[in-house]
């Protein structure tokens, strides 16, 4: 089978080496297993860009390259007239080619996919939707369109939609779905410390508004002049890292709030085996990984209340839902600190719920829509 991704997310050469965002190649070495021809069609970076990159460790055998776009100013607007009339030829010519066709929306490029696979009614295709699926959601009107493509049965056919969080009055092919990082085999019990020392938090993601570590930053230093003994530990890198840096020197926070940068998996493994919760008060997520690893390793998670969250995090019963209110956050936070049963309850719970979902039982799920 000659299996097609068509992305946004880019390719980067060195050495006559791919090398993509390493999260996204993880999924690709599962996918890359049932196919006998793997091909790309994407755009190419020169760089990195900050990107934490791993090494694809499979051949490549075509490369359908897109020209990458933004819709951020006028100019760039017009250009895109251009970039997309070419991306829409190549599109067309890599679908054609391709047995399978498996989208990667949202973005730019899974927008000009949705309209080009309509053209393709009889080959079989998937799509993941890695962003919010939430239908009463705000978005930009592009992710509107992809999903309303997506999920009209008439212009998308022979196609199963992959999306995070289980949502009411969805088309029969729209499929309830997950991703995860860590084997049934790196299973173990976390026995978390009490809460009498240090207390530790962990930020894991790009430090970019979107993200939000600023409010991460300033929920832990309320909770320190409060009196709770706590660290954050940021892992990530992005464009507020300079703004963090200031932030942190102004308030005097260097021993409490540590930026670690980019860092490979087994760190942010062991990273996260050692705090006591996991958060991220992102502004817009899908599956929000880094809170799946946290509650993986017994973390207690503490996240925005945005796409399958809630669900993740039962309510709140297996968590804390932020309110994006410092006060009424720091309380709920304080709350728990002040009652260590809560705390392993929810600890426990947390990584019960997280370890259902590991890279075996991705893979089997995976094998349902390839093979017939």
């Amino acid at each position: 089978m000659k299996l097609l991704i068509v992305s946004n997310a880019p390719l980067i050469y060195k050495d006559q080496a791919a090398f993509a965002y390493s999260p996204y190649v993880n999924e690709l070495t599962v996918l890359e297993k049932f196919s006998d021809e793997f091909i790309f069609c994407c755009p190419v970076w020169k760089n990195e860009n900050g990107l934490l990159i791993a090494k694809i460790p499979f051949v490549i055998k075509k490369h359908f390259k897109q020209i990458d776009f933004s819709l951020n100013s006028f100019f760039n607007i017009l250009k895109s007239f251009f970039s997309s009339f070419y991306n829409v030829i190549v599109l067309f010519k890599a679908m054609k080619y391709a047995d399978h066709i498996h989208l990667r929306c949202p973005g730019n490029i899974g927008l000009l996919a949705c309209f080009v696979q309509i053209f393709f009614p009889n080959k079989p295709k998937t799509a993941k939707y890695a962003g919010n699926w939430d239908p009463k959601s705000k978005q930009p009107y592009t992710y509107k369109m992809q999903k309303w493509i997506l999920s009209n049965p008439f212009l998308t056919r022979n196609m199963k939609v992959l999306v995070y969080g289980d949502w009411e009055n969805q088309s029969k092919n729209i499929k309830p779905f997950f991703t995860a990082t860590y084997s049934e085999f790196e299973k173990e019990t976390i026995q978390k410390s009490d809460l009498i020392n240090i207390v530790e938090f962990i930020f894991v993601g790009s430090l970019v508004q979107g993200k939000n570590p600023m409010y991460a930053v300033k929920l832990v230093q309320r909770l320190r002049e409060r009196g709770s003994n706590v660290v954050l530990r940021l892992y990530g890198e992005g464009s507020e890292r300079n703004f963090l840096e200031k932030y942190i020197q102004e308030n005097s926070l260097e021993n409490f709030v540590i930026l670690n940068g980019n860092q490979n998996k087994e760190i942010i493994k062991e990273a996260c085996k050692k705090s006591h919760f996991v958060i991220l008060p992102s502004k817009s997520e899908g599956w929000p990984k880094a809170i799946a690893e946290g509650m993986f390793w017994g973390c207690v998670p503490v996240a925005t209340k945005i796409s399958c969250v809630p669900f993740m995090l039962d309510h709140g019963r297996r968590g804390v839902l932020l309110e994006m209110d410092l006060e009424k956050d720091v309380n709920k936070i304080t709350e728990i600190l002040k009652d260590k049963k809560t705390f392993f309850i929810k600890s426990r719970l947390a990584t019960e719920w997280s370890q259902n979902y590991t890279t075996n039982v991705f893979e089997a799920e995976i094998k349902k829509l390839f093979i017939k």
